[in-house]
């Protein structure tokens, strides 16, 4: 090789090196605005996850600090009557105290004539003194009891209007959402759980309501098991630590009980939960799609497989509390806890639009 060619070589060498280290044009991340395959966005996914989850974990709370002012005013109840009970024995015990002249166990002793009539006067007296102390004891403890759950049922009034007034913040939160993502958000009709739509024309998005399905005698669906909640009747956070039985992916503990729980209460149909993506619950293991229709996701579903989806999304509203439902989307609607059934106008192939499967996200 000449020196030309050799210094030819060498000069596409050191630039071959520069320009792998010099970084090319960045891909495009999706922005807020970005869609994912089911029709929403990530500030909307987002969004509505700290809504509905704050609006979840308030109502827990609020719930809690109901139950226990509701046993503090039983406590309550019940020291009032024991209060009557031992004011009624301290009387007792005085009057019995002055119609004996009840004396102190010394003169008792000096008044007595004989052993017996010593014993029986002493015993008397230390009976009687006992039974008064505790009586009179007992009484000021109730007492103390029943000024402590007076405070305490303020105390836990206050922690509910507390968690009410975050209920009522959350769920404004979660309206507003809607509307900004322009998905629609006007209140709808939502679905029984013996397989009609109730469908408005805000919901069905073509100036009519849709047929309701044809009634049919049904067995009562079974209620879901309750998820595990923390001592104050939240829900925590939880990783996608279980396998997910309908994908090779994961899910959260609370994600595959309400998968189970759904298979348990007849809703055998096929499903797939974990999935990647770039934003949204399934790749959180904390989403699931169920389809409508038995061999898969397809077209829009009508007659049968819709009333299966009605019955379906009908149950997860049923069972929400249960199962610690952050959102329900089926046929052009989403249910949010505090808000019901909404309006759901994103996307017009069947998956975005979710009228060939119902979407669960668990909190």
């Amino acid at each position: 090789m000449t020196s030309t060619a050799r210094l030819l070589a060498i000069v596409l060498i050191g630039l071959a090196l520069l320009l792998s280290v010099v970084p090319g044009p960045a891909s495009a991340a999706p922005g807020p605005a970005a869609e994912d395959d089911e029709g929403g966005t990530e500030k909307l996914r987002r969004d509505l996850d700290k809504a509905t989850a704050g609006y979840n974990n308030a109502r827990a709370k609020a719930q809690a600090s109901q139950k226990r002012r509701a046993a503090l005013i039983n406590q309550i109840a019940g020291a009032e009557k024991r209060i009557t009970v031992l004011e009624e024995q301290v009387q007792e015990l005085s009057a019995a105290a002055y119609r004996r002249g009840l004396p102190d166990p010394a003169t008792a002793m000096a008044n007595s004539r004989s052993l017996p009539d010593l014993i029986g006067n002493v015993g008397l007296v230390d009976s009687l003194t006992r039974q008064r102390t505790k009586t009179l004891d007992d009484l000021v403890d109730t007492r103390a009891d029943l000024v402590a759950a007076r405070r305490g049922v303020d105390a836990e009034l206050a922690k509910q209007r507390t968690e009410e007034k975050t209920m009522r913040r959350r769920r404004d939160d979660a309206e507003r959402a809607l509307a900004a993502a322009k998905v629609g958000g006007q209140k709808s009709g939502g679905f029984t759980s013996d397989g009609e739509n109730r469908d408005v024309p805000a919901a069905t998005g073509n100036g009519s309501p849709a047929a309701p399905e044809k009634k049919t005698t049904r067995k009562k669906t079974r209620k879901a098991t309750a998820a595990p909640r923390r001592g104050d009747g939240s829900y925590g956070s939880e990783g996608c630590s279980q396998d997910d039985p309908t994908s090779g992916g994961c899910l959260t503990p609370r994600t595959l009980h309400a998968l189970q729980q759904t298979k348990a209460a007849g809703f055998t149909r096929y499903v797939h939960c974990f999935r990647q993506a770039s934003f949204g619950e399934h790749p959180k293991g904390r989403a699931c799609d169920f389809a409508a229709a038995p061999g898969g996701f397809g077209g829009a579903a009508t007659g049968g497989d819709r009333a299966y989806g009605n019955r379906l999304a009908a149950w997860f509203v049923d069972n929400a509390d249960r199962l610690g439902v952050l959102y329900v989307i089926w046929y052009r609607q989403i249910w949010l806890p505090g808000s019901g059934w909404r309006a759901y106008q994103r996307g017009g192939d069947p998956s975005s639009a979710h009228t060939n499967h119902v979407h669960l996200s668990v909190q």
